[in-house]
């Protein structure tokens, strides 16, 4: 049926050290896009805090190989936890994926942003030719009707919400509880707007450009810092949510263990849900010290998750109901 192939991991198949490890940077896509497009012809990545996945077109198997290490650049040790799909095969999995039936919480809306992203900025590169021209839109149309035609997407979850839920449940409520967030992108204003809606305050927002907490904050409530704020709100917090995009960790252990001595005993719980991870898992040793990242946030998801797979199979029929009239 079609050229499509797709190589990657996700949280299915590999640890979060190694899907962090082969994150692709935004300062890297342009000349890995180009790369794998010089093998194949076309090629599209997916880079997310939960998969690492190249797409592309086939025409020789034995480019597979050269598209492996594109992929895995010089980490060859983790080919063993890659998928490859091709043809109707991976026509299926991309639709999966678009639809969140493939995410690490059923239903989230955020990956099918994150695919349009993928997708403009392989056309951007130019790498976009006649089989994902086809296919990708395809594919967000599959997951526009899972979405109209069934319930996974109410009471939406993402890895966002689920880690301010986790929040929630630890200390019953939030009102009242002082709320640190690290980061100002996309994801952490999705946690800025559960956190909200959880009626946080105070809520404070310490990023490394300073503007950016400040538009976040003024749009959405809460007070903005500058990232040498750090320690002394790490110090006052009850709950710290990490979301940033760098690739060394920027809370470490070191800066722990000085804000608990200061802290006198109350605990902290800390939730980084950045790849790379923000935070040092020696942090988690500390005494008092509570920390979750996503491998973690995996556990928890997977206990509330019964009424999103009833939904769920309704969503994979439609699936292969559209992979059948694409065939036909």
């Amino acid at each position: 049926m079609s050229k499509l192939f797709v190589i990657g991991l996700s949280h299915r198949t590999a640890p979060l050290t190694l899907r962090e490890s082969l994150a692709v940077p935004e300062v890297e896509l342009r000349e890995r896009l180009q790369q794998a497009a010089s093998v194949c012809g076309e090629a599209l990545l997916l880079s997310t805090c939960n998969r690492v996945e190249l797409y592309g077109a086939l025409s020789d198997e034995a480019a597979l190989g050269e598209l492996r290490r594109v992929l895995l650049q010089s980490q060859p040790e983790a080919a063993h936890y890659l998928y490859e799909k091709q043809g109707n095969e991976a026509v299926g999995h991309l639709f999966r994926v678009a639809s969140s039936l493939d995410s690490l919480v059923v239903g989230e809306p955020q990956i099918l942003g994150q695919l349009k992203q993928a997708f403009r900025s392989a056309q951007e590169v130019g790498t976009v030719g006649v089989v994902l021209g086809e296919l990708l839109p395809k594919a967000f149309a599959v997951a526009k009707r899972v979405r109209t035609e069934t319930a996974i997407g109410q009471n939406p979850a993402s890895v966002a919400s689920v880690a301010v839920q986790l929040a929630h449940q630890v200390f019953g409520s939030l009102h009242k509880q002082p709320v640190l967030l690290v980061g100002a992108g996309k994801m952490a204003e999705l946690v800025a707007r559960h956190l909200l809606q959880a009626e946080v305050h105070p809520l404070w927002i310490v990023n490394r450009t300073l503007h950016r907490a400040e538009s976040l904050a003024a749009e959405l409530g809460g007070e903005a810092h500058s990232f040498d704020g750090l320690e002394q709100l790490l110090s006052r917090a009850a709950v710290v949510i990490t979301s940033t995009g760098a690739r060394e960790p920027v809370i470490r252990a070191e800066l722990v263990s000085r804000v608990m001595k200061a802290r006198r005993g109350r605990w902290l719980l800390l939730i980084d849900i950045a790849v790379p991870r923000d935070i040092e898992p020696q942090v988690g040793k500390l005494e008092n010290v509570y920390l979750y990242d996503l491998a973690a946030l995996q556990q928890v998801v997977s206990h509330g998750q019964a009424e999103r797979q009833r939904e769920a199979e309704s969503a994979r029929r439609i699936v292969e109901e559209e992979l059948h009239r694409l065939e036909r």
